[in-house]
């Protein structure tokens, strides 16, 4: 038998990044990462009361968030290198 689907939800598969989400907050930049966890989490209520355009909207912004967060431990980790190993290169020329 074909049932149709219950009232106030939706067949439009949106993806939410959750996973991402976690990842990129436990693994990467927290702050960025938290961010990404709010927009995620916003997508399935918002799919399952039938605001479609809301749940794209907050999809797209929970990926973005976790590429950014995924994306700022590198330049952080460059950061730090670049800052401690340009303290310890003058460490040593003052050494002499």
């Amino acid at each position: 038998m074909n049932h149709p689907p219950p009232i106030g939800t939706s067949s439009v598969y949106i993806p939410n990044h959750l996973v991402w989400a976690i990842l990129s907050t436990l693994f990467c930049c927290l702050p960025l990462g938290v961010v990404s966890i709010v927009y995620a989490a916003q997508v399935d209520g918002r799919r399952a009361a039938g605001d479609l355009v809301g749940a794209h909207e907050a999809s797209r912004k929970a990926g973005w968030w976790a590429v950014a967060s995924a994306a700022a431990l590198p330049v952080l980790l460059l950061l730090w290198f670049g800052l401690f190993g340009g303290i310890a290169a003058l460490g040593a020329l003052s050494g002499n």
